[in-house]
């Protein structure tokens, strides 16, 4: 057994490139895409090194002692953990709005129990999608997967093992036990991938197999010293390759963990086998670089440490932060982590005391987790109410004339004025006409009412059905699904075609399909505008071809249905990030040529216009400003574009289409309110909230009829 115990130089530089991959990652280098597979190569060595250290105490005492087992994981995990958290904690009180506060709070009291990663899956966060609004307790996801597995795996090992009858171990029948194991998880995680990802990504039952690899790795070391040299070193330098590769080719895009996680973990394992036997001209010769060495002894801190001085700082600076200033803030974390190391990890980690008396170790870690739970608690608890405190208040029901109803006021129609409006001019203009006043009684500053529907600590979540039925393409996905809702198979067919935007508007267009009994497609994809042009993906820091490729299935199957009526809807800040201009020469030749090939299937094409631009997260203003709603309630000219709307409306009519500008379903001349009676107008930053959108549905239904009813524009 001589020489299991040395240290390995190897191991050490493999945590500092996987704690390089994230980090770089994280802080939004395109050339470090799929950095997030760091996370994979940890894994796998802490597979390796725990059950190496398991196995040879199976070996030299024929049992385990849990107990000391247990507090050597303590003494190395739980004090660093817990200052993190407690910083990341104070943080959040200092910079955070009060409604992402109370969210943040209780991470971290899901990070203090080591169940962070429940937590997340639980609430379908997408880890890979999430950069812009993460919490800054997300990364501990992944030292709550280690410390479910370092629970279970001694006793699993023991089991596996035959120990427990206190016989000699044998390494063939554990190893087939845990290869059993292994197979299970990696199945697990391939079926969970594509049926719900942030299950797969997140839990330690679809984890587990990266762990039980370097498991396996581990039971055959006596085997693997026997390897020849040279193959080690061909073996570990493929795998540091195969590494690097997954790190630089994978992106958002990449169905995480599943199939593909195989390669990070395929290339750890082969690096960790390749440094077996020492010498050569392995990998081992550069991981044992001293820069490297470094990194890796702080490795386990600075991933700590880094990702909570990326959230906050971009919630202290009110914006995204630019890479030069995200590099600062993690050459900053790395700093912490060296004064975490000699202050905190290693004193702890190394004390004499402490070593010999593991029930004090695990009394001290338990007593840590508890202040640190506790303070996630009284964090979350003392957040102010988010409920406002101003009277009860109602947005009035928004009815229109019966259509039989001869009577109605002077209108215009067609562009021919009228003394005698039709039915549907008539529907039109009371819709609005009430829409109008209840807009004009909201403006003004008032306290948020106590019935805010939907609520603040349920804005966030507050989206329309398509999201949450699978019928809304995320970055990554270009397929097209067949999601109908409305009266499915009636021939008069309407489309829903767009980006997140035309998705808000669902509950207000599916009473209309409902009540005209219009059949209702719904093809949406995350900022992904149904406009003829090319759009950068910063996400993926590329040209956005998933969203080329959906958009060209949208519009075959738009010319193979042939529907009635094609809506479409998209935001209007993509700008220099999606290098993209909004109303800009390209925009406005692409959504004229998106109109004129929809047109041609013989479809009335309705462009829905700009909804009002916002100043920030409406919800997490309001959560500090209950007082005033008016504070952050955007003025007009800044909220609407009054150079860009007439524009994009000639584009439009010139190519046949019609133009609906909504400008009016929010606005008044005198402002833009963001609570409207008792409703909440925006879920985040540029949503409608699904309550204000169906308060909308008969005025849009109205606009839709009138428009319908005329005559389409003539193309020019």
């Amino acid at each position: 057994m001589r020489g299991e115990r040395s240290f390995r130089p190897d191991i050490e530089g493999l945590r500092a490139v996987a704690v390089l991959a994230v980090v770089l990652y994280h802080v939004g280098l395109t050339q470090a895409s799929g950095g997030y597979v760091g996370v994979d190569v940890f894994f796998v060595v802490s597979g390796f090194l725990i059950t190496g250290l398991l196995w040879r105490e199976l070996g030299q005492q024929g049992r385990l002692s849990f107990r000391s087992f247990y507090a050597r994981r303590a003494r190395r995990l739980v004090p660093a953990s817990v200052l993190v958290i407690a910083a990341t904690l104070v943080g959040s009180w200092l910079w955070l709005a009060p409604l992402t506060l109370r969210a943040a709070a209780q991470d971290g009291l899901a990070s203090a129990l080591y169940v962070a990663n429940l937590r997340f899956a639980v609430q379908q966060t997408g880890y890979l999608e999430s950069m812009g609004s993460a919490s800054p307790f997300q990364h501990y996801w992944s030292l709550a997967v280690e410390e479910q597995f370092y629970l279970v795996w001694p006793v699993l090992l023991v089991l596996a093992s035959g120990a427990w009858r206190r016989g000699r171990p044998s390494v063939t029948t554990t190893a087939a036990a845990l290869g059993g194991l292994v197979v299970v998880s990696f199945a697990g995680s391939l079926w969970l991938t594509d049926r719900s990802q942030p299950w797969a990504f997140f839990s330690l039952p679809t984890r587990a197999w990266e762990l039980g690899v370097g498991a396996l790795v581990a039971l055959g070391v006596p085997v693997l010293r026997r390897v020849p040299a040279t193959v080690g070193a061909l073996v570990g330098w493929a795998g540091l390759a195969l590494i690097g590769w997954s790190v630089t080719a994978f992106d958002a895009t990449t169905a995480f963990p599943g199939v593909a996680a195989l390669a990070p973990v395929a290339g750890t394992a082969a690096v960790v086998i390749a440094g077996v036997r020492r010498g050569g001209f392995g990998p081992a010769r550069v991981l044992g670089w001293r820069p490297l060495q470094v990194i890796g002894r702080l490795s386990y801190s600075w991933y700590l440490w880094h990702w909570p001085l990326l959230v906050l700082g971009a919630a202290a600076a009110g914006r995204a932060l630019r890479t030069w200033e995200s590099l600062l803030l993690v050459g900053a974390a790395a700093g912490l982590s060296a004064s975490t190391v000699v202050a905190v990890e290693a004193p702890v980690r190394f004390s004499p005391r402490l070593s010999v008396r593991p029930t004090l170790s695990l009394a001290l870690a338990g007593a840590l987790s508890v202040m640190a739970a506790t303070g996630g608690l009284v964090a979350w608890r003392t957040v102010p109410p988010l409920h406002g405190g101003g009277e009860v208040a109602a947005a009035v029901p928004v009815t229109v004339p019966p259509a039989s109803d001869p009577a109605g006021p002077p209108g215009t129609r067609g562009g021919a004025t009228a003394t005698t409006v039709d039915p549907q001019a008539r529907a039109a203009l009371a819709a609005m006409a009430q829409i109008s006043a209840s807009i004009e009684r909201s403006v003004g500053p008032a306290p948020v009412p106590s019935n805010l529907d939907p609520p603040l600590e349920e804005a966030h979540g507050d989206r329309a059905r398509p999201f949450n039925d699978g019928c809304f393409n995320g970055f990554a996905d270009s397929g097209l699904h067949r999601c109908i809702y409305g009266w499915e198979g009636a021939r008069a067919r309407v489309v829903l075609y767009g980006d997140s935007h035309a998705t808000a508007w669902f509950p207000a267009l599916e009473p209309v399909a409902d009540a005209r009994g219009w059949e209702l497609f719904v093809p949406t994809k995350a900022t992904c505008p149904p406009i003829t042009a090319e759009v950068w993906s910063p996400n993926f820091g590329r040209s956005y071809r998933e969203c080329d490729t959906w958009r060209a299935a949208v519009l075959d199957r738009i010319a193979a249905e042939r529907p009635m009526l094609v809506i479409l809807g998209m935001n209007r800040a993509y700008g220099p990030a999606y290098r993209l201009q909004e109303y800009g020469p390209e925009w406005l030749i692409g959504l004229a040529d998106t109109v004129a090939r929809v047109r041609s299937t013989g479809a009335r094409v309705v462009v829905l216009g700009p909804t009002p631009h916002q100043g920030g997260d409406v919800p997490d203003c309001l959560s500090e400003h209950l007082d005033d709603d008016r504070a952050c309630a955007p003025p007009v000219d800044r909220a609407v574009d009054a150079g860009g709307i007439p524009a994009e409306r000639k584009a439009v009519v010139d190519a046949g289409g019609d133009y609906l500008d909504v400008t009016p379903f929010f606005c008044v001349p005198t402002g833009c309110p963001v609570i409207v009676g008792n409703l909440l107008v925006w879920r985040d930053q540029n949503h409608v909230t699904t309550s204000y959108a169906g308060w909308l549905a008969q005025v849009l239904g109205a606009q839709l009829d009138l428009i319908l009813d005329a005559p389409p524009p003539e193309p020019r």
